[in-house]
């Protein structure tokens, strides 16, 4: 039996926060990425949205075993589902590779959620290692919901994952965040 690999798209493309094995880049075509919100949290989710003719950088990595148990831990909240045949990358053809999704039934459309800025810098660390300024860039401009407020935690990192980041990657952000239509906001603890 050949190992199954999942797709990552937000924080799993920041190798800092996992250990999986193999981890290599890849795209998945037919979707985009989007901030959702979600009953029960207090913070939105980064997730994948099947969405025709778009793609999305990212990278797989095995799971060995096919021991998902600690990925759909980490993913709570979240659908592991197929996609193999959406996804380019260097392996064979037929490796089995899965994507984690809120589905659209988990979905709120409105309410006070926020972007944990700390998960935000993750991410966007992750994009810059892998990808460079451009992926960083592709990351900001295939992802939907940039209206939701931001809550600025980085003096106090409330993701379990948060990174330390360097001031030239704290500034790309904040570059990147300075041209879309979101406000940051501090929320009381």
């Amino acid at each position: 039996m050949t190992d199954p690999y999942f797709f990552g798209y937000g924080s799993l493309v920041n190798r800092a926060t996992h250990a999986y094995p193999d981890a290599r880049r890849a795209t998945l075509s037919g979707w985009r990425r989007a901030w959702v919100r979600s009953p029960g949290r207090e913070t939105v989710f980064l997730t994948g949205v099947p969405a025709p003719g778009h793609r999305i950088s990212g990278l797989i990595a095995r799971v060995p075993g096919a021991d998902w148990t600690t990925l759909d831990l980490r993913e709570t909240g979240y659908a592991r589902v197929p996609a193999q045949g959406a996804v380019a990358h260097d392996l064979h053809p037929d490796t089995d590779i899965a994507v984690y999704a809120v589905q659209p039934a988990d979905m709120l459309t409105s309410g006070d959620h926020v972007i944990l800025l700390s998960y935000l810098d993750v991410v966007v660390q992750g994009f810059l290692r892998e990808f460079g300024a451009d992926g960083v860039a592709d990351f900001f401009a295939t992802t939907d919901n940039w209206d939701t407020p931001i809550h600025d935690d980085r003096a106090a990192p409330l993701y379990p994952r948060h990174q330390v980041l360097h001031p030239d990657e704290r500034a790309l952000v904040d570059r990147h965040l300075s041209n879309l239509p979101t406000r940051i906001v501090n929320v009381p603890a």
